[in-house]
């Protein structure tokens, strides 16, 4: 599989867009003001606890205080607050000397660990959406290329995706002989097949991340943001550069160099595929990326077969509606639904990783009667789903023929308004009453009449212009000539909208008005 990224850098920020195969699968807006992401650590103030609800409302600098509930404490909660304060007050505090506290109980009570409501170090584990504030936690990560860091504990964990027994006991023997006091590391997959030395600089470069943490709390007042995740375009690179990368192009020559450097560092063979877009057409138009957009977003979507579906948003949940439309492949009425829900779900699968869909998705498969063919629809939705790097659950199809899934919800969803102004209307919805029309084109022909035009052409819709000249004797356009003495035709325009009109003199020059 050919992966590209092409990055679209404007005044309002930067839109990054992967493709894979040529085909675009995931969007991405950073804009310039945005305030919150995923990732950012800040200092922040418990404002209220609710016990009710197990959770506590923390002031981060959001209009609406956000959210920490006790699972998202972190059995270090303790640890968190003991080693925010020293890091505010102690000048010459030393994490490496830092004694943790025991950990919190997993059945407890949030009020007897924020009891005094104390400034806390938190993470944003979801961003602002809808009328939400963020989601917090207290379980902190500082996510590298290869390995991830987490204060506080001294565990080493390798990543299970990583299926040779003998690689994960040298991944985590490596880990071992290198980690830092009072750090905890998790092996990610990336690390297959990784030397101690590249290991070794990706930890090193976090745990300088995590002294940078350090001296921003020092004297440090809440709320307050102390460190920000990478921007969109090198965490995506530090999530899904592999072999099968082979392009990126950015129109931004500041872009270029911060993007060629972290390829530079974290990985040196793959810095020959980034280049500089310069030309005068747009990087999206010359992709194909804006037709893609504007194909691919909106109520519905268009199949390469004839079949459609209709996707649908609330407040609780998305719907996703499978329409066969004119599909046929035969008189089969089982096999031609296989094959339309079949083509659906690879686009589905790619709907939700562009769109960033989360929550409850129920997908209403054309009815299938056979057992296998249903498991067949949905083992092929979990299989175009193994690229989505958002946590996901799928359910058998009911006998309902309806899908139910779950997705991770860490960002508003994706919403591109691929509609345009009616020229006709100029998006009001409303138009000239054609009955007013004769009569509003007849003032502007007197006015022309009255000020020295003796020629004139009007450019109309070709239904217009029949209804002008209908009639032999007594037309309107002749009732006109007649009546303002002037030479007058009419023309009929394909590219006119119904109420469009437009006076022309004699050399085919538009009269404005």
């Amino acid at each position: 599989m050919n992966k590209e990224l092409i990055i679209n850098s404007s005044a309002d920020g930067v839109e990054i867009a992967l493709l894979e195969d040529k085909k675009l699968v995931e969007i991405h807006n950073e804009k310039v003001d945005a305030k919150f992401a995923v990732g950012d650590l800040y200092l922040g103030k418990v404002k209220k606890i609710i016990p009710g609800l197990n959770a506590a409302f923390v002031d981060v600098g959001f209009e609406k205080d956000a959210f920490l509930h006790y699972t998202d404490l972190s059995p270090y909660a303790k640890s968190i607050i003991k080693f925010t304060q020293s890091a505010m007050n102690e000048p010459d505090f030393n994490f490496a000397k830092f004694q943790t506290a025991p950990e919190i109980i997993k059945t407890g009570k949030i009020s007897e660990v924020l009891n005094g409501k104390p400034n806390i170090l938190v993470q944003i584990l979801k961003e602002p959406i809808a009328a939400k504030g963020p989601r917090l936690t207290c379980e902190i990560s500082l996510a590298g290329r290869f390995v991830v860091l987490t204060p506080f504990n001294e565990i080493v964990a390798v990543s299970k995706k990583l299926h040779s027994s003998e690689e994960r006991k040298r991944l985590q023997k490596i880990i071992e002989g290198i980690r830092p006091k009072n750090f905890g590391v998790i092996v990610r997959t990336a690390a297959e097949g990784k030397t101690t030395a590249e290991l070794h600089e990706d930890l090193l470069t976090l745990v300088d991340n995590w002294k940078n943490i350090e001296a921003n709390l020092k004297g440090a007042t809440p709320p307050m943001r102390i460190m920000s995740e990478e921007s969109k375009t090198t965490s995506i690179l530090r999530d899904l550069l592999s072999a099968d990368f082979n392009k990126i192009v950015v129109n931004d020559k500041k872009i270029y160099d911060i993007t060629l450097s972290y390829l530079q560092r974290i990985a040196p063979s793959k810095s020959n595929i980034i280049s500089l877009h310069t030309g005068e057409n747009s990087i999206f138009d010359q992709y194909a990326i804006t037709k893609q957009v504007k194909s691919s977003f909106g109520k519905t979507v268009n199949l390469n077969s004839g079949a459609y579906l209709i996707i649908e948003h609330t407040e609780a949940l998305h719907v996703v509606d499978v329409n066969s439309g004119f599909k046929s492949v035969g008189n089969n009425q089982e096999e031609n639904a296989l094959q339309t829900n079949l083509e659906a779900a690879e686009e589905i699968a790619r709907q939700l990783r562009l769109r960033d869909i989360g929550g409850i998705i129920v997908i209403d498969f054309i009815d299938m009667k056979l057992p296998e063919n249903k498991k067949k629809v949905q083992e092929a939705l979990e299989d175009y789903m193994k690229t989505d790097r958002a946590r996901h659950a799928v359910l058998p199809i009911s006998k309902f023929g309806l899908l139910q899934a779950t997705r991770q919800r860490i960002r508003p969803e994706v919403n591109i308004n691929t509609s345009e102004d009616c020229p006709a209307c100029g998006g009001s919805g409303k138009i000239t009453a054609t009955l007013l029309l004769e009569d509003e084109m007849e003032k502007k022909l007197a006015y022309l009449a009255t000020h020295g035009h003796k020629k004139l052409h009007i450019l109309v819709h070709p239904i217009i212009h029949s209804h002008l000249t209908k009639g032999i004797f007594n037309s309107i356009i002749k009732r006109w000539r007649k009546k303002y003495k002037i030479k007058l035709q009419s023309q009929a325009s394909t590219t006119s909208h119904l109420v469009e009109y437009k006076f022309l003199d004699d050399a085919q020059e538009e009269i404005k008005l």
